[in-house]
């Protein structure tokens, strides 16, 4: 593995800190977050596997008002932005594509078999999100297919800290937003409800949103058997220009909405925990290539997933045994893909155990059944080893996997075209690591190398034709690493935290050919992430968030961003200002991002 000079610069640096810490501070008393979205429930600590947990307190003090900004802090993840407020952006982790990362609610799998472009529609509001766990690395062995480098589980809240709050935001571009939300606990059940509107005249011709978002969580029967009842509805409406074509006359517009309704319980005793799931995601896309003019070419599209699944862990002297079934089925109605469905049947079983008090292996596999792509399995093996209280190693091993879409197979237009012949994407996926945990300090490093086969991407086979097509290009090696920290220290009497985090990726895709695809090019190649939250005075905060990219195209650009938060009784008066010193740059497509702009918020919580 070939890493520049700077890299393994930042490398050292960070292995330094971590030792230097691991001398100063002894006890640890990080909170012990249980990660959820497996079968086999851990503290964060005892996992090991590349998990990042952003938590409710990190969610307020990132200066980000939607998910896709948020996750864009996170080393290692690449959230390609079409404008602002998330109204569409793309979602990657490790140099992977946007159809190859798992989003989860609640553990239910959001993915969309139209096409991955839909991910981040299904993003929560950050008001009722009490933290996302964000999985790196192949996690077919734990969720099934999508999840081919990685998977982000964005947990809800069970209450509120109040008993509503009313939001509104306005600023740069005629952005004005709004928001309430409400929870209430009765004696044998609570609820969370939310209604928010993000509306703007655009930073640019035909940049302009209308996003409605609609949120419930209920839980009844708490005293007997509490059962968890979810349900969203995301309308977006949005001019799309140039988003997937350079013509500046053409005006493209697009409207898509995003629902979810499911229910889940948990049975618990001693040794069993047993969590059966029903849900139903429903997706719909209108995309017109010219906004005034509907009948010049219009594509719309309407998919249904209705899925069941029951997760079972058993705890006995050998350890802890997961397992589970899920079922699935997909249907689309479309004008241009046709009338398509597939059914997909998930079988998961791993195992986990300890040798002494020092190591603990978990082998498991998934086994699953597409009824247009017949069975496949994905072993796999996590391996961790307990150097002392605070300091782990850890390594994991798997194959990985993904069908195509029903955009790869059958869609057309008339400079794109699908490819009813596509093999699956597969990959061999290896990692090994190092956490350090204390009171002050947390930190991770970790190097990566997946071997990919059959990945799907959009060429052209020579560059004198404009028609890009669905094809499994060759195989293609991608390796890596990161490391991240989190560093907290007392100023003034007051906390403040450092966050940062650096990936390196290099791929050797652009050796297969050179006028490749519109998607796979556009690789991160180094990506610095961290952020400064102060806080001097008792009632005021601040952020300052800076982040660089480099791409595999050559471009390369820093951003910072900053917020102030104000505190009072019941209100808090936020000023958020983005792209701050006006950097040009592009994240994905033909799209400049935007300039300067700022935000004022006012809150009030009843």
């Amino acid at each position: 593995m070939k890493f520049k000079i700077t890299g393994l610069f930042v490398l050292l640096c960070c292995i330094t800190v971590i030792s230097a810490q691991e001398k100063l501070i002894k006890k640890d008393t990080l909170k012990e977050v249980v990660i959820t979205s497996a079968r086999i429930d851990l503290p964060f600590k005892a996992n090991s596997r590349t998990i990042n947990i952003v938590s409710k307190a990190a969610i307020v003090n990132s200066a980000a008002t939607n998910v896709a900004d948020l996750l864009q802090q996170v080393a290692g993840v690449d959230i390609r932005r079409r404008g602002t407020a998330g109204s569409q952006a793309d979602l990657y982790i490790r140099g992977g594509g946007f159809d190859q990362t798992l989003l989860l609610i609640d553990g239910i799998k959001m993915d969309d078999a139209q096409t991955g472009h839909h991910t981040l529609n299904a993003a929560l509001p950050i008001e009722v999100i009490e933290r996302i766990e964000i999985i790196k690395g192949p996690a077919a062995r734990v969720f099934g297919q999508n999840a081919f480098t990685g998977a982000i589980n964005i947990v809800t809240k069970k209450k509120l800290n109040s008993v509503a709050s009313v939001n509104v935001e306005s600023g740069s571009f005629g952005q004005l937003n709004g928001s309430i939300t409400v929870g209430k606990e009765f004696e044998n059940s609570s609820f969370i409800a939310h209604v928010g509107t993000l509306t703007s005249e655009g930073y640019r011709n035909n940049s302009d949103y209308n996003n409605y978002n609609y949120f419930l969580k209920a839980i009844v029967n708490k005293k007997k058997q509490p059962i968890e009842i979810i349900g969203t509805f995301f309308d977006k409406k949005f001019g799309a220009e140039n988003f997937y074509t350079t013509n500046p006359a053409w005006n493209e517009y697009e409207e898509t909405q995003n629902s979810l309704l499911g229910v889940s319980t948990t049975f618990k005793n001693d040794k069993f925990k047993v969590t059966p799931r029903l849900y139903w995601r429903r997706g719909q896309d209108m995309f017109l290539l010219k906004r005034d003019d509907p009948a010049f070419f219009r594509n719309f599209h309407i998919t249904n997933k209705v899925g069941a699944e029951t997760n079972v862990s058993y705890t006995s002297k050998l350890g802890i045994t997961g397992f589970g079934i899920d079922f699935s089925s997909y249907a689309i109605s479309s004008n241009n893909l046709g009338e398509r469905s597939r059914t997909i049947t998930n079988l998961f079983l791993e195992h986990r155990f300890k040798l002494g008090n020092i190591i603990d292996i978990t082998p498991g596999v998934a086994v699953s059944y597409f009824s247009d792509f017949d069975f496949n399995a994905f072993p796999g093996l996590d391996l961790g080893v307990q150097i002392s209280e605070n300091f782990k190693a850890y390594g994991n091993v798997g194959y990985t996997f993904r069908v195509p879409t029903y955009t790869d197979l059958f869609y057309n237009d008339p400079v794109t075209a699908g490819n009813e012949n596509l093999e699956p994407e597969s990959a061999f996926a290896q990692e090994f690591g190092f956490k350090y945990n204390d009171a002050r300090f947390a930190g991770s490093v970790a190097f990566f190398n997946r071997d990919s086969d059959n990945l799907i991407d959009y060429i052209r086979e020579d560059t004198g034709t404009s028609v890009f097509t669905a094809t499994n290009i060759a195989a293609v090696n991608t390796q890596g690493f990161e490391f991240e920290g989190a560093y907290n220290f007392k100023l003034l009497g007051y906390k403040q935290v450092v966050n940062f985090g650096y990936t390196y990726l290099n791929d050797d895709i652009l050796d297969h050919n050179k006028d490749l695809s519109r998607y796979s090019l556009n690789t991160l190649k180094h990506q610095f992430v961290t952020r400064f939250s102060s806080r001097f005075f008792k009632n005021i905060r601040q952020n300052i968030i800076y982040k660089h990219a480099e791409r595999t195209t050559g471009q390369s650009y820093n951003v910072w961003d900053a917020s102030v938060i104000v505190d009072f009784n019941k209100f808090n008066f936020t000023i958020t200002a983005n792209n701050i010193f006006n950097a040009d740059y592009i994240e994905s497509g033909f799209v400049p991002m935007p300039p300067s702009n700022i935000l004022f918020g006012l809150r009030y919580n009843f």
